[in-house]
């Protein structure tokens, strides 16, 4: 299916007008890339938030499997999905992003549906390794796809849009969730796990539909004429690796919320079991309230830059607050947790918004794909590592296991300006071509 590439005249006007980019036409987004990646994001994240509470319960639960092969077969799937984004992301520079992304989107529709068919382990290893393996492969070619339908001055602001819907999805979703949880039988996983199938199916056929921007084309036709040494140039680019790599180091954020925390509250403190929900919630509101006000700030390199330093420092307040949690009352322990959420949110925002903008304007534009493929990896890894690190940590060594964390996590937002002034000086052919 072949799409009429939007007007140069259309791009102007958002790089123009880049704080407009999310404004609304009725309910959704006025710019028509948006919208339609906005519906097919939506769709996608209520059967993600759907499926999430329940997917490790059924396995173990109705299939019947142990749970530690399940974790270990899940890890398995991560690693398959961290070595597939590069080969996925060369593989929308040379066929399309849109194309592959439509491939990836379905095949991992067609092997979640198969888990309502596993009956024995190596069955939940085929499944799972697929499952996983294309929706992570799938990250890196989501980003080249933003760079073929988004004008650069307006992709940061419009990924921030993005996620904040994502957020409210996952949300809405978890709560239909809990309701299949609450149920607790083999039909109410099921029909979760068929819906959350189907959240993929939609998207890979809408995707293709979404509207080119002038410079995909162009792109395009340089990545198919492209030598071989140049088509992965980014597996090279030593300095575009080294940001990838603190990025990377930022994003093990995102597992305190979802491993660290509940595993700290409980076994750490004496704070209430449900303060990880509360705090999941406060984690929920406020990136939807701050993301896109972050992502305007951060939308040029020296911006970006300044939001990724920031995050680092923030987030050692944050694992510092968390770590006194362990010696109050239930009552200070919450307010202690609580204060380390917020502050983590803000550190979460600026460096998620510093990361878009790095990971594009660093990035050769003629070779997204392969790029946003090698920055996705990066992304995977970090949260791939997250749990293992955050629990030799924090979890075992309590205050200096979270004193480790926080010096890694300020380390590496202070690095992230000499790694972009090496990449700077590396070449003059970054960014988007005139």
């Amino acid at each position: 299916m072949t799409t009429t590439p939007r007007s140069p005249a259309a791009d102007a006007a958002a790089a123009a007008r880049p704080e407009r980019a999310t404004r609304a036409a009725g309910l959704l987004p006025a710019d028509p890339a948006l919208r339609r990646a906005t519906l097919l994001t939506l769709v996608n994240s209520l059967g993600n938030g759907l499926y999430f509470p329940l997917g490790v319960l059924y396995f173990t639960r109705v299939v019947g499997l142990d749970a530690t092969a399940v974790g270990l077969g899940l890890t398995i799937a991560g690693l398959v999905g961290v070595v597939a984004g590069v080969p996925a992301g060369r593989a929308a520079d040379r066929w399309g992003a849109r194309q592959v992304g439509a491939l990836l989107w379905g095949g991992t529709g067609v092997a979640t549906a198969a888990y309502v068919l596993v009956d024995s382990y190596a069955g939940f290893l085929a499944s799972v390794i697929c499952a996983t393996g294309l929706q992570m492969a799938s990250r890196g070619v989501q980003g080249a796809i933003y760079a073929d339908v988004l004008p650069a001055a307006t992709r940061v602001e419009a990924r921030a849009y993005l996620r904040m819907v994502t957020n409210v999805g996952i949300g809405v979703g978890g709560a239909f969730g809990a309701v299949a949880l609450q149920l607790d039988t083999r039909a109410a996983y099921g029909t979760a796990i068929v819906l959350n199938a189907l959240s993929f199916f939609g998207p890979a056929l809408m995707v293709r539909r979404l509207p080119l921007a002038p410079h995909a084309l162009d792109r395009a036709r340089h990545a198919a004429d492209a030598p071989a040494a140049e088509r992965w140039r980014a597996v090279r680019d030593l300095p575009y690796l080294a940001v990838t790599v603190l990025n990377a180091v930022l994003c093990v954020q995102y597992t305190l919320s979802e491993v660290g925390l509940p595993l700290w509250i409980v076994e750490r403190t004496e704070a209430p079991r449900w303060t990880a929900a509360l705090l999941l919630i406060v984690n929920c509101v406020l990136v939807a309230l701050l993301q896109v006000r972050v992502a305007r700030r951060a939308s040029r390199v020296p911006a970006a830059v300044r939001a990724m330093g920031w995050a680092g420092p923030l987030l050692t307040v944050s694992c510092a607050a968390y770590a006194v949690s362990a010696g109050l009352s239930p009552v200070w322990a919450v307010a202690a947790l609580t204060v380390g959420a917020v502050v983590q949110v803000l550190a979460e925002v600026l460096s998620a918004a510093g990361g878009w903008t790095l990971g594009y304007e660093l990035a050769d534009a003629r070779a997204h794909g392969v790029y946003q493929g090698v920055f996705g990896v990066g992304v995977s890894a970090g949260m791939m590592a997250g749990p293992a690190l955050v629990t030799v940590t924090a979890i075992q060594q309590g205050g200096a296991g979270w004193a480790v964390l926080g010096v890694l996590f300020a380390a590496a937002g202070h690095a992230v300006g000499p790694a972009v002034r090496w990449a700077r000086r590396d070449g003059d052919w970054r960014g988007e071509p005139a």
